[in-house]
């Protein structure tokens, strides 16, 4: 069996996470402000995060879209810093409730996880799209490089 490549450890990645760590510019301070969030990938590739409009993250994205997001969980060796993760930076696109691309990532949400997401229907979530700008995989001592995001889609694997 060869080797995967990083594209294809990237889009792994994207496509089984859960949950991430999104980076924001704090709108008062102008700090670092990081939340865990709720995180998918429609099945044309597209990275999206559900956030409440109660968030500070959320309050952040709409002052200031730039943004950032980890996707990763710690492999079966438990080691942290030897575990794959995957940093997107670009900008969040929040999609209009109701709209069509708030349909599709509703439907890919609830479809992904056997757990009930009942918040996904309250009136202040929002699905908001990241659309990369820089990729950056760590996939372990050793294994980091750079991935043009464009190529972070299902689509478009090396090695599927």
């Amino acid at each position: 069996m060869t080797n995967p490549s990083p594209q294809d450890i990237a889009c792994r990645l994207i496509e089984s996470a859960m949950t991430g760590a999104l980076g924001v510019i704090h709108p008062e301070t102008g700090h670092p402000h990081v939340s865990r969030v709720a995180v998918g990938a429609t099945p044309g590739g597209e990275v999206y995060v559900l956030v409440s409009e109660l968030s500070m993250h959320t309050k952040a994205l709409r002052a200031n879209p730039k943004c950032s997001l980890l996707v990763g969980e710690f492999d079966e060796s438990g080691d942290p810093l030897d575990s794959a993760r995957l940093t997107l930076t670009g900008r969040a696109r929040f999609l209009e409730r109701g709209g069509d691309e708030h349909l599709d990532c509703r439907s890919h949400f609830l479809s992904v996880s056997g757990v009930p997401r009942p918040y996904v229907d309250f009136a202040d979530f929002r699905f908001v799209v990241i659309e990369a700008e820089t990729a950056f995989l760590n996939a372990g001592f050793g294994k980091a490089s750079a991935i043009d995001p464009g190529r972070l889609r299902p689509g478009r694997r090396e090695n599927s």
